[in-house]
């Protein structure tokens, strides 16, 4: 195996795991949350073994993958126009073959292969081990489907294939699936139950990543706080585990430090948390290692009880206002980012002003705001009525996202005259004078490049900001 560094795009350099000896080539897009792009990294190894080099190039390719996203709408949608692109490319290059991945795959399960027929493979989050068996079924001239759910399915025997890599930052993913069945969320329905990773293979592959000179991971999960580690099995089924298991369980806090302090000069990130799941031992772990980043996104979807219970959402208001004065007691400088559904059926003025209210008290650094989108299967879709009409959802989501940018400049303004440890990650989109990198706290800071380079840690003096974004001038190297 050979890695090849493209430097076709402008400030980055794309590290690629290929095979010499490999003659097929493989291109495959991403969308949606950070899990799906690390199962496409998954989805690449194990078709890395099948003869498969992953290309940029759709017109090369001889196999197209779409990694997809069914939690909005607009995520399909999409989706759906990329296949029709790809199956263009496709009149011209009969052999090449096109696949649907992930959640959305999962969701419409046939639809998309015998209904529609714009694809030749479907294959569901749990079953990328299943690729080379219905590649051959296609191969043999048949449609080619596994959605099936697991209940043990991991992936933490497979070591990923980066893609598009910078060669700092990577996703080790830690649990799948979500138990929490949220009223306006497919993810139960298209990843299944919670189950987590061995924490063995967890430090593995953080060990493997610091030995090919990455310096940051991110832990991911639907719901990383709700890590339970006991030997397998289900997290509900851990009642019944034995004494001697349930007393070397290892929960994300302690699975957290494992990782800090395995890998002591590797910044440590995670994603994504649940209000009712995030305990202090989390936070306290975060305060006493330097190396875990201060930055926790805490999604509320609404300021609302009413609407938190429509939501089925297992906190209250005043719930998540402890555990954010919590946070700010343990962890002064923690940054905290959100989610937030504006217009959630029957959702007030009322309601809305309380969301309004609810971001006034946090004044969150940066966060990811969306008008409800009724999604097929879910309990809001089956029981309730979309019933707030387009425009006010819009003129809401435009009240909530302006709300943002007032607080998000106060967040970086905080930062002017102050020196900030950056982790250099590209150049600059602006300027090919310029890195960007990020701040523990996950602020974008920029500053001429002059002697370093990626991957350096280097302390920035802030003289200027955007709402988004620091400006400043590097000082001096950071230390490990």
């Amino acid at each position: 195996m050979e890695k090849i560094i493209d430097e076709s795009q402008q400030g980055t350099s794309l590290v690629l795991e290929q095979k010499t000896e490999n003659t097929r080539k493989l291109f495959i897009e991403s969308y949606g949350c950070s899990m799906n792009f690390s199962d496409s990294e998954i989805v690449a190894a194990i078709l890395l073994k099948e003869g498969y080099n992953t290309t940029q190039n759709v017109e090369d390719a001889d196999l197209v993958l779409v990694n997809t996203c069914s939690i909005r709408d607009k995520a399909e949608q999409t989706v759906r126009k990329r296949l029709e692109k790809y199956n263009a490319v496709k009149r011209i290059n009969p052999k090449m073959k096109v696949g649907v991945l992930g959640c959305m795959a999962e969701r419409l399960k046939s639809k998309l292969l015998e209904e529609e027929k714009i694809v030749d493979l479907v294959v569901g989050p749990d079953a990328y081990k299943d690729l080379p068996n219905l590649l051959s079924e296609v191969e043999d001239g048949r449609d080619a489907i596994n959605v099936l759910l697991s209940k043990d399915e991991t992936y933490g025997d497979i070591s990923p294939v980066r893609l598009n890599s910078n060669g700092v930052s990577a996703f080790v993913s830690i649990t799948r699936g979500c138990d929490n069945m949220c009223t306006f969320c497919v993810v139960p329905f298209t990843r299944g139950r919670e189950r987590s990773r061995d924490p063995q293979s967890i430090l593995e592959e953080v060990n493997d990543l610091w030995s090919k000179g990455y310096k940051e991971i991110t832990l991911l999960g639907q719901n990383v706080d709700s890590y339970l580690w006991y030997g397998g099995g289900l997290k509900k089924d851990f009642e019944k585990a034995s004494d001697i298991q349930k007393a070397t369980a290892v929960n994300f806090a302690h699975l957290l430090e494992l990782c800090a302090k395995t890998q002591p000069k590797m910044r440590i990130r995670f994603s994504t948390s649940n209000p009712q799941d995030l305990t202090l031992d989390v936070i306290e772990t975060m305060a006493k290692y330097k190396n875990i980043c201060d930055h926790i996104h805490l999604p509320v979807q609404s300021g609302s009880n009413r609407i938190l219970k429509e939501m089925n959402r297992l906190h209250t208001r005043e719930e998540y206002f402890e555990l954010i004065d919590n946070i700010r007691r343990i962890l002064p400088t923690c940054a905290i980012s959100h989610d937030i559904i504006a217009g959630f059926p029957t959702e007030t003025e009322q309601d809305h002003q309380d969301t309004l209210s609810l971001m006034e008290y946090v004044k969150y650094s940066f966060g990811y705001m969306f008008t409800y989108s009724e999604r097929p299967g879910t309990l809001a879709a089956r029981k309730m009525v979309d019933d707030v009409p387009e425009e006010v959802k819009k003129r809401r989501l435009d009240d909530i996202v302006q709300l943002q940018r007032q607080h998000s400049e106060i967040r970086t303004r905080a930062y002017l005259n102050s020196t900030v440890e950056v982790l250099i990650e590209r150049e600059s989109k602006k300027s090919k004078h310029e890195w960007s990198g990020r701040t523990s706290q996950n602020t974008v800071t920029v500053f001429p490049k002059e002697h370093y380079k990626i991957g350096d840690l280097v302390n920035v003096k802030v003289t200027d900001c955007t709402s988004a974004t620091l400006i400043g001038e590097a000082i001096d190297y950071a230390l490990d």
